[in-house]
């Protein structure tokens, strides 16, 4: 297990990578992905409220924040991979895993391609399937390697460049773009996962309700009553943050409040 009392602000070599993870709280185990850009503030109050009962293991994927890109393109069965490494690293053996956005494709990559190593998976903002999204999100995703150049150039100016002077912006949007232009649709998968799974989307998502109830329902949700007792419920969960969107879901305290007790069961 993870020394509760480690210092904040480590790396794993792992996978020709120096991965950056950072530890917060103790408890229970829990490995935390960030989405896309900005693994800083991307969990907000989430993070500080879910360190008060658990173990949060908190990661900085490939190119972001402070672990550097390596000759490798950004795809997030690698990543996944990654973090595989990093929990054998850590002799967690099973571990509760929640990511948001690019991270929570990555974590429903971890259970695919690794279940034994993930106890529970919260997934934050996150799809099946590349489809799911409506017609404007995904031609963001389609023109993203396009305007990384304009992209790099505007943050190399923010305070995000400050906070991680090492990143090269256009480069990550670059390799981003590559990434999110491609199709993919794991809805097969997703019907053998073994592990309970928790859905949070925003209710004015990127992603389209069809598209939820459909993950939901691949989840052996939404098949029927639950029930006075509750028997007739499934071992996942769906839960629907209102007054949110997919930029705005993690800087509410909601989340941290909705999925405690699901990565405490």
């Amino acid at each position: 297990m993870v020394d509760s009392n480690a210092v904040q602000g480590q790396y794993a070599e792992l996978n020709g990578l120096k991965l950056y993870y950072e530890i917060h709280g103790s408890g229970a185990p829990l490995v935390l992905l960030h989405g896309g850009v900005n693994p800083s503030d991307t969990f907000g109050p989430t993070l500080a409220e879910l360190a008060k009962t658990n173990q949060v293991i908190a990661v900085h994927l490939q190119g972001h924040g402070h672990t550097l890109d390596i000759d490798r393109p950004l795809r997030r069965e690698f990543m996944a991979d990654d973090v595989a490494a990093l929990i054998e690293l850590l002799a967690l053996k099973q571990t509760a895993v929640m990511g948001y956005s690019m991270g929570g494709a990555v974590a429903l990559q971890l259970a695919i391609r690794h279940p034994t190593l993930v106890r529970r998976l919260v997934l934050v903002s996150t799809p099946m399937r590349r489809a799911d999204a409506y017609p404007e999100a995904i031609a963001s995703f389609d023109n993203m390697s396009a305007g990384a150049a304009q992209i790099g150039a505007a943050l190399q100016q923010s305070p995000l460049a400050q906070l991680y002077p090492a990143v090269d912006w256009t480069r990550l949007f670059t390799k981003l773009g590559a990434m999110v232009a491609q199709d993919y649709d794991w809805s097969d998968a997703v019907a053998s996962l073994p592990m309970p799974v928790m859905l949070v989307f925003a209710d004015a998502d990127c992603w389209r309700p069809e598209g939820i109830v459909a993950f939901y329902r691949q989840l052996g949700g939404g098949q029927r009553d639950g029930g006075m007792d509750g028997s007739g419920r499934p071992a996942g969960q769906l839960a629907i943050v209102p007054g949110t969107t997919h930029y705005t879901l993690m800087a509410t305290p909601l989340v941290a409040q909705l999925v405690a007790p699901f990565l405490l069961a």
